[in-house]
Formats: structure tokens, C-alpha cells, sequence
């Protein structure tokens, strides 16, 4: 579970904020913050390192979209993509509900136009020290059930030396309730696709374009 605004020392915050009430907060309370169901998540930032991966990370997928929309017929809006760091992810119209991933990739949309879950088809998250296994569950749970087709873990190593160990591809899977005596959990998770580490060949994935990213490209 991620922390809650009560376990988050030093600022005294309620557990429940509107969409509004958060842009009341100081930016450098507000940053760290997520929203779910209105209830506030606190999200803590790693430190430059692990900032300075998530921009690699979006500057190949970027380099890779860019390729896949020269190759493609121009004007096709579903082969049109636009790549983020840090971008806030709606599950809601009113956005009491946002996840903040480290990088994604949406369809495009217009300068200065929210991103919601149903225009967001990769999310991706820079897993350091800070990631237990159960946040790092519970935010792919919540991915997966806001239907975004694809998600990204690029793992450091927990030893300091801020080499990427790993990086892996997970892709959505619906449920098929049919002839279940009891209902599912999760109607939707990702299950894995792809996992690359640095003694092998780079990154290379075909959706939701052609992905192709060398270890020199993350390289620290």
C-alpha cells in the first residue's frame, strides 16, 4: 500500500482533498501528492538518480514513437503518440482519483489537455529502494483496472550503484468470468510479456509501437 498523508512525517495533511483543495496546497507539498477516491496518497519522490532514469527511459520511448509515426500514413490519430515523465494520470472526470507514473505514453491530445486513463496506453514506474512489494502491487493493481494496456517497471540496483538490473513488460489481461462459480477479485491485471537485463540484447517490443532501446541508452 502506498503511504497515507497521516504516515507522512513531518506535514500535517487531512486524509481526504478534492481535486480543487489540492491546488490550494504549496506546489512542493502538492508535487508529492496523489489522489484515491479522494483520499491522499502520499508519493515520495527518489532522488535526482532515480529522476534522471525516468527521462531516459522517456527520451527512448519518445525516439522510438517518433520513428513509428514517420513509418505510418499521416493523420492517423490512433498512430499518433505523445511521451511524459511525472504526468498525472486521471481515473475520474473529477480527478479525485490520479496516479502520477514515473514515464508514459498516451494518444495525442491537445497542448495543455488533462490525461485520462482511457487516452493512456503505457504507464511505467523507476523502482528504487522506496518500492516495497506491496506498493509497487497495489499501483499496478489500480493500473490494470483503469484498463491501460501496457505497463513498464525499470529496476535499479538496491545497492547504490544506480545500475538499471532489469527492465520489464507487462501486458493486460481480462478476466473470463464465464463458468466461474465466484467472481474475481480483479476482473482485469497485467501479466508478463517481456523482461530484458543488462548481460542480454536491448529492449525490444513491438507495442504499442516498435520499441527498440539499447542498455547504452540507460546507461547512468
Amino acid at each position: 500500500m502506498p503511504i497515507s498523508a497521516s504516515e507522512a512525517a513531518g506535514f500535517d495533511l487531512p486524509e481526504t482533498l478534492t481535486w480543487e483543495e489540492l491546488g490550494q496546497l504549496p506546489g512542493d507539498i502538492a508535487k508529492d501528492i496523489e489522489l484515491w477516491q479522494g483520499r491522499v496518497v502520499w508519493n515520495r519522490r527518489g532522488p535526482m538518480e532515480h529522476q534522471q532514469f525516468a527521462v531516459r527511459v522517456r527520451n527512448a520511448l519518445e525516439a522510438a514513437a517518433r520513428r513509428a509515426m514517420r513509418e505510418e500514413t499521416r493523420g492517423k490519430d490512433e498512430r499518433c503518440w505523445q511521451v511524459g515523465t511525472e504526468t498525472n494520470v486521471f481515473f475520474t472526470a473529477d480527478k479525485s482519483t490520479f496516479l502520477t507514473p514515473d514515464f508514459m505514453v498516451r494518444r495525442c491530445l491537445p497542448r495543455g489537455a488533462d490525461t485520462f486513463v482511457g487516452d493512456t496506453v503505457l504507464v511505467g514506474e523507476v523502482l528504487s529502494g522506496s518500492d516495497t512489494p506491496k506498493r509497487r502491487q497495489w499501483k499496478m493493481n489500480r493500473y490494470a483496472e483503469g484498463g491501460i494496456p501496457w505497463y513498464w517497471e525499470v529496476e535499479l540496483d538496491s545497492g547504490g550503484s544506480w545500475d538499471v538490473t532489469a527492465v520489464r513488460a507487462y501486458g493486460l489481461a481480462a478476466l473470463d468470468r464465464a463458468g466461474l462459480a465466484v467472481k474475481p477479485l480483479r476482473p482485469a491485471l497485467y501479466v508478463p510479456v517481456g523482461e530484458w537485463e543488462p548481460d542480454g540484447p536491448g529492449v525490444e517490443f513491438p507495442e504499442p509501437f516498435a520499441l527498440s532501446v539499447t542498455w547504452e541508452d540507460l546507461a547512468f
